[in-house]
């Protein structure tokens, strides 16, 4: 089963870039920026990376991010895990990016995007591997702030797959933000929101009925809901489901206990990809072992949550059909 779902090409449409910086490059462009880290060692760094709640991780993940300063640092962090995908036999990822969580640090913009935007072109001309690109934005920031944000980055929207949103969603709700995604349809982009993980489900309805998206990320808070589960279905909206991420975050104690096999029962349109690799124990491959081992799916249902998420990439209907064809030859 390890080799086959190494060789399987992997698809992850929930993946946040500064979340996959791992502590050896933490400390490497810490060290070249000149920056202070709170650990003394790699290893102090990596014992860290354990927390019991989303808030706790948050403030690892923006203290972590404080060593992105330069274009190049953006560029060393995306193909960092565009290579370390690629060698887990990932074809394809739509990267979420938080520039807020950049600008409030001083980091403009246009380093942030030219860093990342080097790295997709690398990536793609060298490593066999398409990239997708989501603008986030943060629930728990002015909503205000998030259009102006938005509106600054004009001359980046023809390179933006899509808009999305994240970061705590504890009492930020979807409707906080309808302007933002009001304004970012006009401007033809797709939507996308991260509801029901740590937000009820009536948050997933929200997100759809207020925001419009096209895709709903997480989502697994949705079986409390059996209203909610009937329209997921009836709608074929793909989920995004990040399994280790949700044992990290204690959104599930084990993953034994993970809701995935009732979505799949349930006829959801499901995904599995890895949310912030570097803290949550590990990257596709890993988040697929650890659903193999714990719900003993056979070969055919890894094939079909790869089918549900070649369908919701950001790539190319040529491309979309070359990774139809390669993984009917597996």
């Amino acid at each position: 089963m390890h080799d086959f779902l190494r060789d399987l090409p992997k698809v992850e449409l929930h993946l946040h870039i500064e979340g996959s910086l791992e502590p050896e490059l933490m400390f490497a462009l810490a060290q070249r920026n000149g920056i202070d880290l709170p650990y003394a060692t790699v290893q102090e760094a990596k014992n860290a990376y354990l927390f019991s709640n989303l808030q706790e991780f948050l403030a690892l993940y923006f203290q972590g991010m404080n060593v992105l300063r330069k274009e190049e640092d953006f560029y060393d962090l995306a193909m960092d895990y565009f290579k370390r995908a690629r060698g887990e036999g990932v074809v394809h990822i739509d990267v979420h990016f938080d520039p807020q969580a950049h600008l409030q640090r001083g980091v403009p913009l246009d380093v942030v995007m030219s860093g990342l935007l080097k790295a997709k072109q690398e990536a793609e001309e060298t490593l066999d591997l398409t990239i997708g690109l989501i603008m986030a934005f943060l629930r728990d920031r002015p909503a205000e702030e998030a259009l102006h944000v938005l509106e600054q980055a004009a001359p980046y929207w023809k390179m933006l797959d899509a808009i999305g949103l994240d970061s705590a969603e504890q009492n930020n709700p979807p409707a906080k933000f309808v302007d933002l995604f009001n304004r970012a349809k006009q401007l033809g982009l797709v939507r996308v929101a991260h509801a029901g993980e740590e937000g009820p489900a009536e948050y997933i309805n929200e997100a759809l009925d207020i925001l419009d998206v096209q895709r709903i990320d997480h989502g697994v808070r949705c079986l409390e809901s059996d209203e909610v589960v009937a329209r997921l279905r009836r709608e074929q909206i793909v989920l995004t489901v990040c399994p280790l991420s949700n044992v990290s975050l204690k959104v599930v104690e084990n993953l034994r206990d993970h809701p995935l096999p009732k979505l799949l029962a349930e006829g959801l349109k499901v995904t599995i990809s890895s949310d912030d690799p570097a803290y949550f124990g590990g990257g596709m491959l890993s988040n697929h072992m650890a659903c193999a081992e714990a719900f003993g799916w056979d070969k055919s249902v890894f094939r079909q949550l790869t089918v549900n998420a070649i369908d919701e990439a950001f790539v190319t209907n040529d491309r979309r059909e070359e990774l139809r064809a390669r993984l009917a030859a597996l």
